[in-house]
């Protein structure tokens, strides 16, 4: 349905606003910082070589072998075997796709958009979120109400308004004046974006040497696939375009100078508003991409008497949180993974080689009966038999551990072309899963990465462990799956290039893109002025608070100090002044307070290790209120760059939190 002239000049103006304030970045090339997404033994070869990079093995395999492939069906078979799937079409039973208008019905209740189909629903309370949509993200959601709409009528009942009509309301065009500077903005980002090479093209004489992509988190990932989708168009494009040849590139992020957020780093409410634009703008990626994608929902099974097998991961860490209140994964996944990491990561064929059924079948036994009593000994225990438990457990949880609403979109991301397409899909989807789920998968691809930089002890490259793997996270007898239809060599490579993806880039999916955290800022800013656009009296003085608001503080101007909160524990409560100036970094705001505070005589807070060496606390920098719930810094987050940017927030060091294993 196309969109009025009002309303598309609302979403360029919206489209303008959200890229403009993800673009707090150093105007000179030579001063921005990267940020290297590499596998750590990638990492420190890079470190060892200073200015030459040398991939690792398991980059340069374009393809599994055959033996890979063995091992990838061999799993399959096993799974579909395994007592879990005796009754493979009952189990499926328990899992459906949605209704006709369910599926969008429970769509926008996820993205925080329930009001649009509320009958009692205010203008301001949809005006708030739709606000912070680019133009395409606002398409995906008028997608979604016209098909909701359209179920509705097959229903005979009463259709909610079009989501045009709120942005056409008075209290909209408040919110929302229309600029002429805003779009072109965004004309102009978006411009920016279509200058970066989408794929970079490996000269001729370096064709032996490692490949680089770079990765723009400022715009939306949608927007990013608009312009590159216009690329594609171009015939001196396709030409100039490398193609996908199996090895994976060093992945190169260009660090925004409010530096890098990772999923931890946020507040668990300013997270779940990352959660539901995520969920928006992954929509309207898969749309552009022309992904169909169905959820499922997993009926209410019945819950085993097990107390580790079986057990649904949110009931599994409430239990462990009794015992250890912090963690994040499962103590059992926990001491598992550390055995494995001791005695197994250096076993030829870990994961590949199969362990004793029998024995197997006894440590699981002796796992339930006595591992809360502290009475399971490890020391006997075979690193195969371990490592198959490992894939059992996985396996044998009630709900997929990618969960039964976004597995098939897993799966569909193998069948996106580009690498950075995938990424970017990849980046969304860890971000929508429940936090058991995707720290308990953190956790996972940790233990996997390290094993496959063990590869010259193990035989286990980053191919072997990513097809042997790959089953056990993309089947599951709850769900439906695509995974094992047609050409066997085809399908199984394309599952386990995901999952090479996963253990690949895990560290560059578990961040935030800049461009979320920028519509999170802009929702709460509008958030906590929405009381004021009940009374339409001060229209005027809105659209002039508005406007202020997008007019930062001169950087010209006498360099600000701020008085810095220090609530470390039960160590100290004070405060400290710290001068700020262009360079200043969070990092040189933490060594004053160590100066000033940690290590000084007169105030040495350290405890003596047994060693006779002192430790310090481990401090961070906080950014609290303003236009964000809490927010951990990065230690190369330029601060003046911050305080323009969020001028009203608090800065508060405190302990960090000392989480269980995982994120």
């Amino acid at each position: 349905m196309p969109w009025g002239r009002s309303g598309s000049a609302v979403l360029l103006l919206l489209s303008g606003r959200a890229i403009g304030r993800a673009k707090a970045r150093d105007p000179s090339p030579t001063e921005m910082s990267v940020e290297p997404w590499a596998s750590p033994q990638d990492q420190a070869a890079a470190e060892h070589a200073h200015s030459t990079h040398t991939a690792s093995s398991q980059d340069q395999e374009q393809h599994p072998d055959k033996l890979c492939l063995d091992s990838f069906w061999s799993e399959v078979e096993t799974i579909r075997q395994g007592s879990g799937y005796a009754d493979l079409d009952c189990s499926r039973r328990d899992s459906r796709q949605s209704e006709e208008g369910e599926q969008e019905e429970q769509w926008l209740a996820d993205a925080g958009l329930s009001n649009l189909i509320s009958e009692d629903s205010e203008d301001v309370d949809n005006a708030v979120l739709l606000s912070t949509l680019t133009r395409t993200q606002a398409e995906a959601v008028q997608r979604r109400l016209d098909s909701y709409t359209l179920s509705l009528r097959k229903r005979n009942k009463t259709a909610p308004r079009d989501v045009r009509d709120i942005f056409n309301s008075p209290i909209s065009q408040t919110l929302l004046p229309e600029s002429q500077h805003s779009e072109d903005l965004a004309q102009n980002s978006m411009a920016s974006v279509a200058k970066t090479p989408l794929s970079a093209v490996t000269p001729e004489h370096q064709r032996g040497a490692p490949k680089e992509e770079f990765f723009i988190t400022d715009v939306a990932y949608c927007e990013q696939a608009v312009i590159f989708l216009k690329q594609a168009k171009l015939p001196q494009n396709n030409s100039q375009r490398r193609k996908e040849d199996g090895t994976l590139p060093r992945v190169i992020c260009p660090k925004c100078r409010l530096g890098v957020t990772r999923i931890q780093d946020l507040s668990h409410t300013d997270m779940k508003k990352v959660r539901q634009l995520a969920l928006i703008d992954m929509t309207a990626l898969c749309d552009l991409l022309e992904l169909e994608v169905k959820r499922h929902k997993t009926g209410k099974r019945k819950i085993p008497e097990s107390t580790l097998f079986g057990v649904p991961l949110a009931a599994l860490l409430e239990n462990d949180q009794k015992v250890r209140p912090n963690t994040m994964t499962p103590l059992f996944l926990q001491s598992l993974l550390t055995f494995l990491e001791k005695k197994g990561v250096d076993s030829e064929g870990i994961l590949r080689v199969p362990g004793s059924q029998s024995r197997i079948k006894l440590l699981q036994q002796n796992l339930e009966s006595n591992f809360y009593s502290g009475q399971v000994s490890w020391d006997e225990v075979s690193p195969n038999d371990a490592a198959a438990l490992l894939k059992k457990f996985i396996r044998e949880l009630p709900a997929p551990l990618l969960t039964a609403e976004y597995l098939n979109t897993f799966s569909a991301v193998r069948d996106i072309t580009e690498l950075k397409q995938k990424l970017h899909m990849l980046n969304l989807l860890i971000l929508l899963l429940p936090e058991p789920n995707r720290s308990t998968l953190k956790a996972l691809l940790e233990f996997l990465s390290k094993v496959v930089s063990r590869e010259k002890r193990n035989r286990m490259n980053l191919w072997a462990v990513a097809t042997i793997m790959a089953p056990n996270l993309f089947l599951h007898k709850a769900v439906p799956s695509r995974l094992t239809e047609g050409a066997e060599k085809g399908q199984a490579e394309k599952a386990a290039d995901v999952m090479r993806l996963l253990i690949r880039y895990q560290d560059l999916l578990w961040t935030i893109p800049n461009f979320l955290m920028s519509q999170v800022r802009k929702l709460n800013e509008n958030s906590n002025r929405r009381y004021q656009f009940y009374d339409r009296r001060i229209k005027n003085l809105l659209r002039k608070i508005h406007t202020d608001s997008r007019e930062k503080p001169d950087k010209n101007t006498s360099e600000p100090c701020r008085t810095v909160k220090i609530h470390v524990g039960d160590l100290m409560s004070s405060t400290m002044e710290f001068q700020l100036n262009v360079n200043s970094r969070a990092s040189d705001l933490l060594a004053q307070f160590h100066r000033q505070f940690i290590r000084s005589p007169d105030n040495g807070k350290g405890k003596m290790r047994r060693n006779g060496s002192v430790a310090f606390p481990e401090c961070a920098l906080y950014e609290v209120g303003g236009n964000i719930g809490e927010h951990c810094l990065d230690p190369d987050t330029h601060l003046l760059d911050l305080y323009n940017s969020n001028s009203g927030g608090e800065w508060v060091i405190k302990l960090k939190p000392n989480g269980g294993r995982g994120l």
